[in-house]
């Protein structure tokens, strides 16, 4: 019996789902299916049956994935105490973030990660919320910078920041700087503003729908887009109104006014995050540290 087969046997005891399990662990699906005959055999019993296009285990493979565990744990261990050190471990890390923050706020830390980790093969992924919380589920992102709150148990979350999020609508009148003024606005003068917003499907477009909610509007959408940079160059271009991220806005003053309602202020907590498991990779780990370390220095 190999390591190797005890933790492809875990990844597909997960993701019920071989193709699933292969990218976790950088195999093929046929060569993750040959360790689990190969495993299967070697123990003399069926691990798993299959049920439509899903696998689901046996009671050997219960009973099988507790014993399997606890070895893996023995082996992590054993290595943390005589290695200790996530410089060693050069398998490529998969990190994930949205769009405004690698922009504007992850800089400084990915920089410091170059030189930290020099020799490592490290891939950066632009998705959304919604699709970084599935990676991470599926073992296809190892950490993974989202935007809160998240109902999701099987993560583990770091905090890091709070940031704001503003109005803002085309700049009426002479084009000069704000000098950093907000404007403040009633919710009666949104009720009859065309705006333009991130998706209904996003973890975002959920929040600003929360805050329309609570001040009592339902706001007249007449366009959608992944992207807060084309988002804001349609505010300029005079198509309506949006509400974006605090640190995308910051110097953008010539052609857009931005807003607050009320007194009500609406932010987004952003975090790190990774798959809560028994055994978390100490490369990610230090990486998560590292970042949050960064960023706190700002």
């Amino acid at each position: 019996m190999l390591l190797s087969q005890l933790q492809v046997f875990l990844a597909v005891y997960e993701a019920s789902s071989v193709t699933r399990a292969a990218a976790s662990v950088g195999l093929t699906p046929g060569a993750v299916s040959q360790q689990l005959r190969a495993l299967a055999t070697h123990l003399g019993c069926e691990l798993f049956a299959r049920s439509g296009r899903r696998i689901v285990p046996t009671e050997e493979a219960h009973r099988f994935a507790a014993h399997a565990r606890n070895i893996l744990l023995q082996v992590r261990a054993a290595e943390s105490e005589f290695a200790g050190d996530s410089a060693a471990d050069t398998r490529p890390l998969h990190f994930a973030t949205g769009a405004t923050a690698l922009i504007y706020r992850l800089g400084r830390p990915l920089r410091m990660l170059r030189k930290r980790f020099p020799g490592n093969e490290i891939h950066v992924t632009v998705a959304a919320t919604e699709e970084i919380v599935a990676g991470l589920l599926s073992r296809r992102f190892d950490l993974g910078l989202i935007s809160m709150p998240v109902a999701e148990e099987r993560l583990t979350v770091l905090p890091l920041f709070e940031e704001e999020l503003l109005g803002l609508r085309p700049r009426h009148g002479r084009a000069h700087s704000h000098g950093g003024r907000i404007a403040r606005l009633e919710p009666r003068d949104l009720a009859e503003a065309p705006f333009l917003l991130y998706p209904r499907r996003s973890n975002m477009r959920a929040i600003i729908d929360s805050f329309f909610e609570t001040i009592g509007i339902r706001p007249r959408i007449t366009m959608e887009a992944d992207d807060t940079e084309a988002i804001k160059r349609l505010v300029e271009s005079g198509f309506g109104y949006s509400i974006l991220p605090e640190f995308a806005l910051r110097g953008q003053g010539r052609f857009i006014e931005l807003f607050r309602v009320g007194e009500h202020r609406l932010v987004r907590r952003q975090a790190l995050a990774m798959a809560r498991t028994q055994y978390p990779r100490p490369l990610a780990e230090t990486v998560a540290r590292l970042i949050h370390a960064e960023l706190a220095r700002e």
